[in-house]
């Protein structure tokens, strides 16, 4: 089913994979980015022809461009954003434009007679503030009022709600759903990717003193992309919502993977675990840190069997998607071993 579609957060780590497997499928391509300066850049990357791939500027907080973006698109794949690597001072400088951004292109989605939109969102809106709880389904929702909620998630969460509440209320005939993946790793094209890559990162660089008690559930960069063309289109997918999480690893076992395959290349990864009291000190001076000592110790692993009954979706191994983050970080010099 080749059309045309709009691609939100068109520079993101999962955007450029998913315009990869959409141009390979034969779909024409918009792609919003805040400012078309990066525009020669992260076509380089891309690789799509000139002919398959427009660029146009857009950004979550203002109105400015949507309509010329979404103009003659069928489809809709919003992966747009905002995640912060530090910590914010107040949870509405994430809250605020991840729902007003998703609300803003659902808007326009609707005006311009889009017939699909699928929205990335996160297990951030679905496995939190459940004490007592490891495994999650499609039909968990965080709480946000839960305690140790903190801002990224609460953005997560109050965002894909906020869609959904939208499209019952005025959506019309837009079909909606989601996509919520995990730790998103992968093999990274360039210096722009993920709070998660940046956790690689810091263990090949010998950046942790050792690892706390804290882990996620892992999913690959192509399989999430995979996710969203699968559910770009399957029939009848209105109101869908699908876990895209593989197995959580605590990050010791992150670090043992490295280790495991990468020999003398992971030399500087660490051996040791921290203790909880450690960790809480560090909280004290490291406001990120802060933000998760509420996690440690706990396990989150989403259960994805609705994704593959319903789309055939299928995950590669947790340890390919980790030593190929690491071998492309390696490989890119923008790690050194």
């Amino acid at each position: 089913m080749a059309g045309t579609i709009l691609v939100t957060g068109g520079s993101g780590f999962i955007a450029g994979y998913l315009i990869r497997q959409l141009a390979a499928e034969g779909w024409t391509i918009n792609a919003t980015i805040r400012s078309l300066t990066k525009e020669s850049k992260v076509r380089a990357l891309i690789g799509v022809p000139e002919a398959q791939l427009r660029f146009f500027a857009a950004d979550l907080t203002n109105d400015a461009g949507w309509a010329e973006a979404v103009a003659g698109c069928s489809h809709v794949a919003h992966v747009a954003s905002p995640f912060p690597v530090a910590a914010v001072k107040h949870e509405d400088e994430l809250v605020v434009p991840a729902r007003e951004g998703a609300l803003r292109a659902l808007r326009f989605a609707r005006d311009a007679g889009v017939r699909r939109f699928v929205m990335t969102s996160s297990m951030a809106a679905i496995a939190y503030g459940h004490e007592g709880r490891s495994r999650f389904t499609e039909a968990d929702w965080t709480d946000v009022n839960a305690r140790d909620i903190y801002p990224y998630v609460k953005s997560k969460t109050i965002a894909e709600r906020a869609a959904r509440d939208w499209v019952a209320a005025e959506g019309g005939t837009l079909e909606f759903c989601t996509v919520n993946p995990s730790a998103v790793l992968g093999p990274v094209w360039g210096d722009d990717f993920s709070a998660s890559i940046e956790v690689v990162k810091k263990m090949l660089e010998g950046a942790l003193p050792g690892y706390p008690r804290l882990g996620f559930g892992i999913v690959d960069v192509r399989d999430v992309a995979d996710l969203h063309v699968r559910a770009l289109n399957a029939p009848d997918m209105a109101g869908e919502r699908f876990v895209c999480s593989g197995p959580f690893y605590m990050m010791a076992e992150v670090g043992r993977a490295l280790r495991k395959h990468l020999g003398p290349e992971a030399r500087k990864v660490p051996t040791r675990n921290l203790p909880d009291f450690l960790v809480r000190l560090f909280a004290l001076f490291d406001p990120v840190v802060r933000q998760v000592t509420g996690e440690l110790g706990k396990a989150r692993d989403g259960d994805s069997t609705h994704a593959r009954e319903v789309l055939g979706w299928e995950m590669r191994p947790a340890e390919e998607s980790i030593v190929d983050t690491a071998r492309s970080l390696i490989d890119l010099g923008l790690v050194k071993v």
